[in-house]
Formats: structure tokens, sequence, C-alpha cells
């Protein structure tokens, strides 16, 4: 889908949901985020083109398959943290959306863990530590 028929699906979405809002809020919410889902799976079907060549990139500079797993997987929490915090926002839930962003950043530093590992002892060995 091309960038404009996002925007068109956007703006169609939006102005049924604000026209729903004034007198069925929920089916109003349920449009918003139903139209930022079928936004979000065609950016995605666009942007795996791109995965694929970071892929190969980072495959090319050497660096393992464990690390580019923890970067796409990262990359993937960072959007979906981000829509649902929007979609909480748009509910009028701005504390929920608060922690659904920092259970996003959690789940980022939990997942990188390993990066951090094999850093520090990447410092280590060349300081001549360990």
């Amino acid at each position: 889908m091309s960038v404009a028929g996002m925007i068109g699906i956007a703006l169609v979405a939006a102005l049924f949901a604000v026209m729903l809002r004034r007198s069925h809020g929920e089916y109003a919410l349920l449009l918003s985020i139903g139209g930022g889902v079928i936004l979000l799976l065609s950016i995605l079907s666009q942007a795996m083109p791109a995965f694929e060549q970071i892929n190969q990139w980072l495959s090319a500079a050497g660096i393992t398959g464990e690390t580019t797993g923890i970067l796409l997987k990262t990359l993937g929490i960072c959007f979906l943290t981000q829509f649902a915090a929007d979609c909480c926002k748009d509910a009028g839930q701005g504390a929920l959306a608060s922690k659904v962003e920092m259970a996003g950043k959690v789940t980022v530093v939990v997942l990188a863990l390993p990066l951090f590992q094999s850093i520090a002892s990447t410092a280590v060995s060349l300081i001549g530590g360990g």
C-alpha cells in the first residue's frame, strides 16, 4: 500500500472516530485501534525488505545471528509499545500509556542483557583482566 493509501485510511478512520465519539465512544476507540492495526501491518510489510537488508549487512559485518535477533526483537518491541501507548492515550488513559511505555523499556533492557554482558567481557579482556 502506498503512503497516500495509508494517509487515506488514517484520515477516514480518524473522521469516523470523531463522528462516532459523540454517540458511541467505545466504537470510536475500536475503529481507531482497528485503523492503527491496519496501518501498522502495512508499514511492517513495507519495512520487511529493509529488515532483510539490515540483516545482510550485520551478517557481512560478522555480527552473530543472536545479536541480530536481539536488535530486531528490540525494534519490534519499540514499535508495538509505541502503538499500544498511543492507543491508551487515544482512550484517555495517559497513566496506563506511561505504564506500557515503562514495560517496553524494561523489556528492551532485559532483552539486551546478553549484549551488555558481551560488551563488558570484551572490555575486561581488552583491559587485561579476567
